[in-house]
């Protein structure tokens, strides 16, 4: 994140003490599908309330809104079990989504007193992308098949994935990836341009990018299950739970209602086709979640 983000972010958790409106806030961090899921529980939340509903987007990471849950800031977020499991609780990845979740949810309850909800539906994680030509050429399918050629390709990264416990080092470690030069770290932003333009032959991406499909870019699969479930689950205040039953049986309701492959298509009318969250998810919502 940019100085500028984290000041404005850190701003808002320095107010913690300011007592907020009556009504639900909901957090986002700052990227395309934070955005449209903090728009989605703000618009479906809105169909069995009347409580006004504040958005509190572009949070910048998991620790500011982890933060502004904790102080009463917001009430709520989306957040991925994943992240939940190493980077939040530190504990050590697993590869079992159930476990995971459980553990989540489990300890989330106990030392935050925090709800975690059923999954959305899908599982963001993080995914290592080729140009599909590339891919197809050097018939590679998996992580196991890159090994034998990665010293011929070049990794552009996050600046995220280099330090997380569940990143780069382990993951080169795991397949035995031994890339023709150091990962080049860049903006998120900015990893698909950089593959498009040959700067880089494989970048750590995400599941739901909806620029992957449309770049005619290929997922290699981790098929030594190496990254740990990101499965997309609200969190939500203990306190808000219990004031208003109402937004519980509706998140429970919206478990499993969202795809991976529909989450692509949101990503995608947001970053692709410049389209507007709130009218992308509108639309989601009137199709699909009725």
């Amino acid at each position: 994140m940019d100085r500028r983000t984290f000041l404005a972010s850190l701003a808002l958790l320095m107010t913690g003490c300011v007592p907020r409106p009556a009504g639900l806030s909901i957090g986002s961090k700052n990227f395309t599908e934070q955005l449209i899921l903090g728009e989605l529980l703000a618009q479906y939340l809105g169909r069995f309330t009347t409580l006004p509903i504040e958005k509190r987007f572009y949070l910048a990471g998991s620790y500011i809104c982890h933060q502004a849950l904790l102080a009463g800031r917001i009430d709520m977020y989306v957040e991925y079990t994943g992240t939940a499991l190493v980077a939040i609780l530190k504990q050590a990845p697993s590869s079992d989504p159930t476990t995971v979740f459980n553990t989540v949810k489990d300890l989330y309850a106990k030392r935050f007193n925090l709800e975690v909800f059923p999954s959305l539906g899908f599982n963001n994680t993080f995914a290592m992308v080729m140009r599909g030509n590339d891919a197809r050429r050097l018939r590679l399918k998996t992580l196991s098949d890159a090994a034998a050629v990665s010293p011929q390709l070049r990794l552009g990264v996050g600046y995220e994935f280099l330090e997380r416990p569940d990143g780069y080092k382990g993951l080169a470690s795991k397949y035995g990836l031994k890339f023709a030069e150091a990962p080049r770290v860049m903006d998120l932003g900015l990893l698909y341009r950089a593959l498009q333009n040959n700067q880089v032959d494989m970048v750590a991406g995400s599941n739901t990018d909806g620029l992957i499909a449309a770049l005619d870019l290929v997922v290699l699969e981790d098929n030594l299950h190496y990254f740990p479930p990101y499965d997309a689950v609200p969190i939500v205040r203990r306190q808000t739970v219990e004031r208003h039953p109402e937004v519980a049986s509706a998140l429970h309701r919206l478990g499993g209602r969202i795809t991976a492959e529909d989450m692509r298509r949101m990503n995608y009318a947001v970053d692709g086709e410049k389209k507007d969250a709130s009218v992308v998810v509108s639309e989601f919502l009137a199709q699909k979640i009725t």
